[in-house]
């Protein structure tokens, strides 16, 4: 069982779909905030960000696009773990 965000996340699909709300709504939020300080602020750019990361390396030279239909478990838990590690701080952008 996968734990994001304080919740337990049963399915692999579940896991995407927390991964596209973090990337598409929560994290820009944040960055658009005065107080931020992250060089990006637009959803793709952290999806790039997350992938890449998670592929260690470029994401498209690891899985086929789009990305999100492409993730396995392992990799859609990592990219959901990360986001909530840049969103608690945990993970720099800088």
């Amino acid at each position: 069982m996968a734990s994001v965000m304080g919740e337990e996340i049963k399915e692999p699909q579940d896991i995407i779909q927390v991964y596209i709300h973090l990337t598409k709504k929560v994290l820009p939020s944040l960055a658009k905030k005065k107080s931020s300080d992250w060089p990006v602020y637009e959803d793709h750019c952290f999806q790039r960000i997350v992938l890449d990361t998670i592929c260690e390396g470029v994401w498209y030279d690891h899985m086929k696009r789009p990305a999100y239909k492409h993730l396995k478990y392992e990799q859609s838990k990592l990219a959901a773990d990360l986001c909530e590690d840049i969103i608690n701080g945990k993970a720099n952008l800088n």
